[in-house]
Order: C-alpha cells, then sequence, then structure tokens
C-alpha cells in the first residue's frame, strides 16, 4: 500500500507539483486504488477465519494477523504517508534527477518500459495467442495440483526420535531387558546421539510386557553432519541385526495432532467386531503394507495371543473352611505381583519398600501347589479351593468407538511424500478380500491431511467468490472483476511449479503461501482496471487506449510491489538451521508465484480486459436494441 502510494505522488512531484500539491494529487488519484486493494486483501483471508476444527485452527491467528496488519497498513498509507511525501519532498517541484546512481536507475527503468511498451503492443495485437495462453495456463493449473506430491506438515528435523522395541509376546521380562539393553547400547554408540529414555513393560496400563519405549535425543544440528532422518536409517540398519527384537522409529514433529503411535509417524485403525479375526485381518493388511516400497517401518500393536491360567474358586469350599475371595486374591498377588508395603521417610528423601516372591518362586503355574491361605482352622492349601485351566488370551486388547481394534503405523519412505504414501497404502488394502464388517480409519496427522486436502480446493473457491462479490460492488461491475481474477492462475502455476521443482510437498504452509499470493498478485490488476476505468470515463479514452495507457502508467509500482514481495520472501525460501523446513515452502511458493504471475500478467490482464470490454459492450447494444416491452 504504502509503495503505491508514494511512488505516484513522486510521480506528480516530478512533473513539476509541490510537496503538497503532490501529495493531494497522488493520494486523491490513487486513494481509491489503495482502498480497494486493502479490502480485497482482507477479504481473501476472510474464509479461513471461518473455518472450524483442527486446520481452522492452524490458519485463524494466521488470517487475523495479516487481516489486522492489512487494514492498520491501509488507514496508515491513506493518511499518514501523504503527510510525510509533502514535508520531506519541500515546497519547490523536482524536475530530474541529480546523483549518478539515481541517473542510472532512470535509465534502466526508462529502457525496461520502452522494452514493456513494444512488447505490450504486439500482445494486444495478437489478442487471441494471449487468450489461449491464459486458457493453458488455467488447464497447468490443475494439471500441477493434481501432480505435485501432498502432505499435511513439512517434516522437521526437531532433534528427537521416538522409538517403540518389540519382542515376541511369551518374552519373560528378564529377557527384555537384556534385548532392550542391547538396542540401547547400539543407539548410544551412534556419534549424533545425546541422550537416550529407554523403559520396557507395562508404562501406565498402555502397553504389553513385550514392548519397549525409547525417546532418542540427537546433539544440536551445527554438531552433527546428519539429519534426524539419516540417523533413523543408520540406526534401522544396525538395529535388524539384534535377534529376537525388533525396533520401530520415527523423528518426532512439533505439530503431531492424536493418532496411536507404535514406532511410526502416521497410523490407521483396523477396526473388527470380531476379537478373533482381528488378529489375522490386522496380520494380511501388514503383510501387504511390507511389500510397498513407498512405505516403512510398518508395525502393529497386535501381539499373538498367550498361554494364560484361569483359576476358578470353589465358594462353597472356601466359605466351608472360612476362607475369604479376599484373601485368595492377595495371595495370588503375593505370589505373582509385586506391591508396595510401607515407605520410608529421611529428611531429604523418601524410599518406597516393595515386596515380592524370589524370581524363582513365581516363573512356574506349578508354584500354585505350594500357596496356602488362612482359614479359621488354620492354613488352607490353594489348590483345595480352586480349579485351574488353561487357554488363551491376548496381551491387550485396543477398543475404537466401542469397537475391537487394532493400530497399524508407517513411517513415509525416504524422499516420499505423505499423500503418494497414503494413495498406496489405501491401494493396498483395497486389493485385500476384507469381511464386510472391517473398516479402516487413519487417525492423527494422516486423518486430518486427508481432511486438508478435501478442504483445500473449497478454501480457494470460496476466497475467489468473496474477492468477486467485492470487487463487483466496488467497481460496479460483474465483468472488469474477472478481469483482477485472472492475475491468479499464473499465480497458481509458479508456486506449485516452484515447490515441484524445489522439491518440497505442498503442505499446509503451501496452501497458506497461495494465499498470500492470491492478495500480493491480484494488486496488479486492481491497479491496471483502476486506471483504465478512469480513463474511459472521464478521459475519454477507448478501452484499448486506456488499459495501455494504464500499463505503461502503473507499470512502475507493479515492478516495486513484486520485487519488495519477492525479496522479502527470499529469507524464507533459503532458511537454514533450525525449524526451516517449516518455513521453505511458504517462501518458495511466493517467489515461484510471483515470478509467473509478472512474465505473464502484464500481457494477459490487459487482453482480457479488452476481451471483456467488448463483451460488455455488445450485451449493453443488445439491451438497447430490445422491444420496449
Amino acid at each position: 500500500d504504502a509503495i503505491v502510494m508514494i511512488e505516484n505522488i513522486v510521480t506528480q512531484h516530478e512533473r513539476g507539483l509541490t510537496g503538497v500539491e503532490a501529495a493531494l494529487a497522488g493520494a486523491r488519484q490513487i486513494g481509491f486504488t489503495v482502498f480497494s486493494i486493502t479490502v480485497s486483501l482482507v477479504v481473501v483471508f476472510l474464509p479461513l477465519t471461518l473455518m472450524g476444527g483442527i486446520i481452522g485452527s492452524l490458519f485463524y491467528e494466521f488470517a487475523m494477523t495479516l487481516s489486522v496488519a492489512i487494514v492498520i497498513s491501509g488507514l496508515v498509507s491513506l493518511t499518514v504517508t501523504p503527510m510525510i511525501c509533502a514535508h520531506f519532498m519541500g515546497r519547490t517541484p523536482k524536475i530530474g534527477r541529480q546523483s549518478r546512481i539515481a541517473s542510472g536507475i532512470d535509465r534502466l527503468y526508462h529502457g525496461s518500459l520502452a522494452a514493456y511498451a513494444r512488447s505490450l503492443d504486439w500482445a494486444l495485437a495478437h489478442r487471441w495467442l494471449m487468450l489461449a495462453s491464459f486458457a493453458l495456463t488455467l488447464i497447468l493449473t490443475v494439471f500441477l495440483y493434481i501432480k505435485v506430491p501432498k502432505a499435511f506438515i513439512p517434516e522437521e528435523d526437531t532433534g528427537f526420535i521416538m522409538g517403540q522395541t518389540i519382542a515376541s509376546s511369551d518374552v519373560s521380562f528378564d529377557r527384555m531387558q537384556h534385548l532392550q539393553a542391547e538396542v540401547v547400547k547400539i543407539i548410544l554408540a551412534n556419534k549424533a546421539v545425546d541422550t537416550l529414555s529407554s523403559r520396557v513393560g507395562v508404562t501406565n496400563g498402555f502397553s504389553a510386557g513385550n514392548r519397549g519405549h525409547l525417546d532418542i535425543g540427537l546433539k544440536p544440528l551445527s554438531e552433527r553432519s546428519v539429519s534426524a532422518q539419516d540417523v533413523v536409517q543408520q540406526l534401522s540398519a544396525e538395529l535388524k541385526k539384534i535377534p529376537g527384537i525388533t525396533t520401530q522409529m520415527h523423528v518426532a514433529q512439533d505439530i503431531s495432532i492424536g493418532g496411536q503411535s507404535n514406532g511410526g509417524a502416521y497410523s490407521f485403525s483396523v477396526l473388527d467386531p470380531s476379537l478373533s479375526d482381528l488378529d489375522r485381518v490386522t496380520d494380511e493388511i501388514q503383510a501387504k503394507l511390507d511389500t510397498l516400497k513407498s512405505i516403512d517401518n510398518v508395525s502393529t500393536d497386535q501381539d499373538k495371543a498367550q498361554t494364560q491360567i484361569m483359576i476358578d474358586i470353589n465358594r462353597n469350599a472356601a466359605a466351608r473352611l472360612g476362607v475369604s475371595i479376599a484373601a485368595i486374591d492377595s495371595e495370588l498377588a503375593n505370589a505373582y505381583t509385586q506391591r508396595q508395603i510401607s515407605r520410608i521417610y529421611q529428611a531429604q528423601n523418601q524410599y518406597a519398600v516393595v515386596m515380592k516372591v524370589p524370581a524363582a518362586l513365581d516363573r512356574a503355574p506349578s508354584q500354585l501347589d505350594r500357596l496356602f491361605v488362612n482359614g479359621t482352622k488354620g492354613p488352607v492349601p490353594l489348590r483345595q479351593l480352586v480349579t485351574v485351566t488353561r487357554g488363551t488370551a491376548p496381551l491387550s486388547v485396543s477398543h475404537e468407538n466401542g469397537i475391537p481394534a487394532g493400530t497399524i503405523t508407517f513411517n513415509a519412505g525416504k524422499g516420499v511424500s505423505l499423500g503418494t504414501a497414503i494413495n498406496d497404502v489405501k491401494k493396498a488394502i483395497a486389493t485385500l478380500p476384507l469381511p464386510a464388517d472391517v473398516h479402516i480409519q487413519f487417525g492423527g496427522n494422516a486423518k486430518y491431511f486427508m481432511q486438508s486436502i478435501e478442504q483445500e480446493p473449497l478454501l480457494i473457491l470460496a476466497a475467489l467468490i468473496a474477492i468477486y462479490i467485492v470487487l463487483g460492488v466496488l467497481y460496479e461491475s460483474l465483468t472488469q472483476p474477472l478481469t483482477i481474477l485472472s492475475t491468479l492462475p499464473s499465480a497458481g502455476v509458479g508456486a506449485l511449479l516452484a515447490l515441484l521443482i524445489a522439491g518440497i510437498p505442498m503442505s499446509v504452509i503451501g496452501v497458506i503461501g497461495i494465499f498470500m499470493l492470491m492478495g500480493i498478485v491480484k494488486k496488479n490488476g486492481i491497479m491496471l482496471v483502476d486506471f483504465a476505468f478512469d480513463a474511459e470515463r472521464n478521459g475519454g479514452m477507448s478501452p484499448q487506449e486506456a488499459i495501455r495507457a494504464a500499463c505503461l502508467e502503473r507499470f512502475r509500482p507493479i515492478m516495486m510491489t513484486t520485487l519488495a514481495a519477492m525479496l522479502g520472501a527470499v529469507p524464507l525460501a533459503f532458511a537454514v538451521g533450525t525449524g526451516y523446513q517449516l518455513r521453505r515452502p511458504l517462501g518458495v511458493s511466493v517467489i515461484g508465484g510471483l515470478l509467473v504471475c509478472q512474465a505473464l500478467t502484464l500481457y494477459s490482464t490487459p487482453v482480457i480486459y479488452l476481451a471483456l470490454a467488448g463483451f460488455g459492450k455488445r450485451r449493453a447494444r443488445r439491451i438497447a436494441t430490445m422491444p420496449a416491452e
């Protein structure tokens, strides 16, 4: 806004007006343009503020911050900026420039303007060719949107890796400890690893005894030569050599929404009312996914059912011998588990006193023959009070919405986008002959990625409709707002093409960049249409004369605003250091969109303006020649 205002005031000053006169004339001439740019910019972000759910939460603060900043910028540009220009330009008109640098810049600008004028005349003389290029741009936008890889949030190198170890479902706790220790030893030997937290067994009731958890902290980026993803690949190759245990790892992300994680970054649930069929179905899906090259680290939370001992209490015998059910329960707990029986308090620390039977006596079911419980007539052998049967049962059973569910987790392969990985997973599952009552539900980041893919086209469409309505009201026209909107496809082509060339998937951050582009590039159309409208209505020019004069008059502010926005995005596109993956798509999409848009719209916009102006005049003539009734 400030650039557009200052440039116009300076132009008036260079034509011989004093500072105050130039400020008044320039602000009066460009005021409506700045107002239109400001209002239409805010309207672009309006649909983002109305979104609900997780995606809406991600967009809301961005949209509100930018909208408030734009409104303040517009108010300052319409009031404070002309006043400052009038003060610093002085009372005497300024004709020409003095310094060599300024003279060199002037020569460069006038040379560029002359070259643009010649090329513009050629474009106006070949309108059908330019309209065909615009149609091609529309088609290319749709094609690239389908073609470019997709993701939810760019994968970051947070320096933190989460992992899970899985052993056989019948592994003992001692054996699990030993296997986990071997895993820990290999991980700590990696030069990039700084800290490690390891635990095995049941943790807060949400794990099984054959599973362990790993939290791996890496050294800062400045102290290691490999990325976190490379460390995962290195460790995975080494840990595969340990027999009897499998290790799954993924790089933890700053933004991770819901879902279950058994070692992979993304997950989906397999829901089956039949608990017996759930294991079989889950195994079939896992085996199929193991054949895919686009994903790795496939794992499931389903373990093979293991032998269990069922103890059925004979309540009549227990009552006859004076043995309570609570006494039997307590005796079994003492024999096969641990319990805290006291706590020792000292000046600075406190210690839990845990009672446990020696390890050699709590392993075999045959030890039940050695247990006694107190009755009214003395100790009673437990075997006289219970019936022991053997059976099988899963180590743990997960439920989702009350239905037994198994969770399968996976990572996207190196260099593979999340969208490609999920599509391959869905295609692989579709080839399996699954029972009719089995349902697949993606969760966490995978679920919200799929939602974002569905919502993004609707968001862009809502923004386009909002812009069209506002511009139609401002210019009192149904056709010329389309001239302004015609600048957007080329920006979309540039953004998508830049992401594709840079090898960056289009994520939520890239979509934010596209919305910023929608706000930035349409100011080119607004400046051209606003000047051309005024030249037609007040200057008596024909549409072709008006749009040509607008292109040449607004060439400098268009180039200045585009360069300012593009250079402002350079630090984002070439950012390094922690978290740069989250910022780079924004810069790349903005720079690519502005480059292509600037090269195309300076020629396509005036041609579309003339085409729509001709359509409007033909429609007016038809209405004028209609019968009076």
